[in-house]
Order: structure tokens, then sequence, then C-alpha cells
């Protein structure tokens, strides 16, 4: 009988303590929420002048001292957003325990609202066994009857009323526990973004120690090695537009999905900073003068979201094969629409090959590696039948995609 009492306390205290259910009362929890929320509008207008001041450096002549400063910046960037996370999933756990007590407020509701309900149809139901003229005649005067018969009326009314009321409840209740659960799925969230944007930090921070050790701290070494890369995205950006040029030309149309917004989810939220297609920047930056998708920018560590159910296809890293050369970090998707989808430049992937994904699924984080001038997520759709994985002729390694690439504005709710 001990055991069976103590595990249903045990469980409430723990529910109490994870999410401050009932610590303070509705007002101060307000009050909390809003302070919370204030400070969150000052950190991210921080983060913003982060992300505008290392947006002005990106297409400046590059320095050894402009890149450790970026990378510096990122890094101020990634504590930053780290502190959000932090205050956010303090903020969200407050937003449920208040929710908690307005779950309760209309539970009571209900129940009174039923037991009046109850205390209704039990008086009607005493009435429903009188006729009309029981009710005429078991009266002193007509009056009376009459009065009778309007409060027969009055309780027909009244329970129609508080059936619509409880109805009301109901909906109201249902969508309170909707957005508990909501909440709670957010908080799960934030609390993947706060323990990996801890590790982008790290991996930040030995980038920027590699970069000084191959360089010797010396902008004459920096300028060599820009030197040499530049070289290197060239021919590689030649030979995937050799290879997706003559892809296109294989591209069934019958074989893809109408044209339309919402075909594909929005797989980050940002600022889109180059389109599609033969672009101004893809002219002169790109041999092959194609962009092959989109590109977002938005700061290092924002969360990435598969822009539609499916198969991971691939999870990669081409700087392990060609520093800067290519896509960098990142990860394919094959969908059942006749799509393929790759995002690339990230920081960190969360996924691995092979795993199923539902659309909306965080995948990974914005980053700046591979051939990238600032952090932004580079984002293409493909068409299925044409997409392949083989290994780069340009020495960028083992795993090089290529399809025959569509605009994915076509597919996109913008």
């Amino acid at each position: 009988m001990k055991l069976k009492f103590f595990l249903p306390v045990f469980l409430i205290i723990t529910y109490i303590l994870t999410y401050n259910v009932f610590a303070v009362s509705p007002p101060d929890l307000k009050q909390q929420i809003n302070d919370k929320t204030q400070t969150l509008q000052e950190i991210n207008q921080q983060i913003l002048k982060t992300q505008q001041d290392l947006q002005e450096t990106e297409g400046k002549s590059k320095t050894l001292k402009k890149e450790i400063q970026n990378t510096d910046s990122g890094i101020q960037q990634l504590n930053l957003n780290i502190r959000a996370s932090g205050i956010n999933i303090d903020k969200l756990k407050l937003e449920v325990g208040s929710l908690q007590y307005e779950i309760l407020d209309v539970k009571d509701k209900i129940n009174s609202k039923k037991q009046a309900v109850a205390a209704l149809l039990k008086e009607l139901q005493k009435k429903d066994n009188e006729t009309a003229l029981y009710t005429i005649l078991k009266n002193k005067s007509l009056a009376e009857s009459f009065s009778e018969v309007q409060n027969l009326v009055n309780l027909n009314n009244k329970l129609s009323s508080d059936v619509s009321e409880l109805t009301n409840f109901g909906e109201e209740l249902s969508g309170k526990l909707q957005m508990t659960s909501n909440k709670k799925s957010e908080i799960e969230l934030e609390n993947k973004n706060l323990k990996n944007r801890k590790v982008i930090v790290n991996n930040q921070k030995v980038e920027k120690e590699n970069l000084l050790a191959q360089t010797k701290n010396q902008e004459r070494s920096y300028q060599k090695l820009i030197s040499d890369l530049e070289s290197q995205q060239a021919a590689i950006a030649e030979e995937i537009e050799l290879l997706e040029s003559e892809l296109r030309l294989t591209i069934d149309p019958n074989l893809l999905p109408t044209s339309r917004p919402g075909v594909l989810a929005m797989p980050t939220q940002g600022k889109f900073t180059q389109p599609y297609g033969a672009t101004n920047f893809a002219r002169y930056a790109y041999k092959g003068q194609w962009h092959n998708g989109i590109d977002i920018a938005a700061p290092i560590g924002a969360p990435v979201f598969a822009a539609e159910s499916g198969k991971i296809l691939e999870v990669w890293n081409q700087d392990n094969y060609c520093y800067k050369g290519a896509y960098g970090k990142f990860i394919v998707i094959e969908h059942k629409n006749n799509l393929t989808t790759l995002y690339a430049h990230l920081s960190l992937q969360t996924v691995k090959k092979g795993d199923e994904v539902k659309r909306g699924d965080l995948i990974g984080y914005i980053g700046s590696t591979g051939y990238a001038t600032g952090p932004h997520l580079h984002f293409t759709v493909y068409a299925s039948q044409t997409f392949r994985i083989g290994p780069s002729k340009v020495n960028c390694g083992p795993v090089m995609p290529y399809g025959g690439d569509l605009d994915p504005k076509q597919y996109l709710n913008l």
C-alpha cells in the first residue's frame, strides 16, 4: 500500500519540478514570461547586429585578420544563441505552467457546467412525465399553468445554452492541451539546439586554431592558401556544372510534382541572398556561371529542417577532401514525390545516412563550411530520376552529388 501511494506522489512532484507548475501564481508567471520575452528580444537584436556585420564583410578583400575576426564573430553569435536557447527553455516552461492553471480553470468550468446540465436534465425528466392537460388541471389558476409552461420553456432554453457552453469549454480545453503539447515539443527542440550549438562552438574554435597553424599566423601564407583555394573552387564548380548541364536535359517533367507553393517546406528561416540560375554572383564566381539552388543567409547555428519526408541518402563532409572547395558538410534527402533535396554548408549534421525523416524534422544547423563567403544554407532541388552520387575527378573526395537541378521556388511557399 505504501509503494502504491508513493509512486503517484513522486510522479506529481517530478512533474511540478520539471515545469514549475503551481510554483508561482498566474500574475507572477505572466510577469516572468514577459521578462524572459524582453530578454530574448534584446539577445536577438544582438544576434541580428552580428549577422549584419558578418554580411558586410562578404565580398570584401580577404585577409587573415578579417578571416579570424569573422570566426570570432561567428563564435560570439553562437554564444548569444546558446544564451537565447537557455532563456527560451525557461520561458517555455513558464508558459507550460501558465497553461496548467488555465487548463485547471477550464476543467472546473466544465465540471460546474456538467453539474448544471445534469440538474436541468433531472428537472426536465420530472416535467416530461406530465402531460400538458395535467399541468393545466393541477394548478389552481390558468396563470399558474402558463407560468409553469413558461418555466419549462426556460429550462429547455437554459439546457440548450449550457450544452453549447459545455461544447465551447471542451474545445477550449482541447486547444490548451494541444498548446501544452506544442510547448513541450519546443522545449525538446531547444534542448537539442542548446546541446548542438555548444558542439558547433568547439568546432569553430578548432577551425580557427587549424587556420592559424596552417598559415603560421602570416598574411603571406594566408594569401597563398586563398590563391590555391580559388583555383580549386573554380575546377570543382566547372566539374559540377558540366555534369549537371547534361543531366538537366534528361529531366522528365511528367515524373515531377505539379509546380505549386507548399510542395516543399522552407528548410530554414533567413534572408534570400542568391536565387537559382544564371545569377550575377554565379557569372563571376563560378566557371559554369550557374547557381544550382538558392542561398538563405542565417546566423551560424540556426536550425535546418527537412523540406519533406523522405530517406537520408547521404551525410558527408567534403572539407575532409577539398577544404572550402565545394559543399562542405551536406545532407541529401530522397522524397517520395520524385524530388531529391540537398542542404549544404552546414556547421553540424544531426542525422545519419539511411535515416527516415519527416517533413519539418531537425537535420542540421547553418554554417559556412565548403565554398561559402558567410553562414548560409545552399538548398538544391533535383529531379530524383537524374540524381547521382559519385567520386569527384578534381580531388574533392569519393562523394559528390550531381543531378538535374530545378528552381526550388516553384515548390516553396515563399
